[in-house]
């Protein structure tokens, strides 16, 4: 992911409210999201090339986001997929406070990253690139290809859109979710952050939404939990443009909610 905005138990109704945009290059092989026929099953989409994801949810509630940390000068090519990492904990047995103390142990491997995981009543964040508090606080955060709520302008943009968004609604509508997703405004030069890529590539990448001729968003995912554990989870997918996509819609219960935190 290249940008992932959630409320965390921040909505009077809904304890997780998330949307987030896919950047990759377009021809990497990618399948829509749709259920896993895993143990347990998880609902994702998939990199064809690596067999990991980006995002997904499990039926009892089990949820993972990655972002990758951009910082070209520490690059590895024979590090592993990153995508593994969300498809390890989704798949896993070990919990949210177990996975940490693995990833603390083994996060030297991979290129950088952020990532977000646990269930909808506690959600960690870990980064290989940074020291974070792990347990994320009730609010709407906003994470890049940098650490949670770094105030990129794209970041702070997003987190303004859902705030707004979230502050009017009782049921956020699926539509105006995507729609902040789909945003293409593009900050000053001078908001840009350095990550040492160049001014014209930092361009490129600085809208919620990106258009770049071989990298851009490939997709836009919305996810939302209620205080009874009922899920919707949509997957916009595109070819290129923010007005030519395909939707899937799922809706499930959660059959095992994880107890809240005391």
């Amino acid at each position: 992911m290249c940008i992932i905005l959630f409320a965390y138990r921040f909505h009077p109704r809904y304890p997780l409210v998330l949307a987030a945009n896919r950047d990759e290059f377009r021809d990497r092989a990618t399948a829509p999201a749709s259920f896993w026929d895993t143990d347990p099953p998880v609902l994702a989409g998939k990199d064809l090339r690596c067999g990991g994801t980006w995002l997904g949810i499990t039926r009892d509630g089990r949820l993972s986001a990655l972002a990758n940390y951009r910082d070209p000068s520490a690059w590895k090519s024979a590090a592993p997929s990153r995508g593994r990492l969300v498809r390890e904990f989704l798949l896993g047995k070990a919990t949210a406070e177990d996975y940490l103390e693995c990833l603390k142990k083994k996060s030297g491997r991979y290129n950088g990253f952020t990532l977000l995981f646990g269930y909808s009543a506690r959600l960690f964040c870990f980064s290989n690139r940074g020291t974070i508090p792990p347990v994320v606080p009730p609010g709407v955060h906003g994470l890049s290809n940098h650490l949670l709520d770094t105030p990129w302008p794209k970041v702070v943009r997003g987190k303004e859109l859902l705030k707004e968004l979230l502050a009017n609604r009782d049921d956020p509508p699926l539509e105006e979710l995507f729609a902040i997703l789909a945003d293409e405004a593009v900050p000053a030069d001078h908001g840009l952050p350095d990550t040492g890529v160049g001014l014209e590539t930092e361009r490129v990448l600085a809208p919620l939404f990106i258009r770049g001729p071989g990298y851009g968003t490939r997709s836009s995912t919305v996810a939302l939990i209620d205080d009874n554990g009922n899920v919707t989870f949509a997957e916009r997918t595109f070819d290129g443009d923010p007005h030519r996509f395909t939707t899937v819609i799922f809706r499930f219960r959660i059959e095992k909610p994880a107890p809240c935190p005391s």
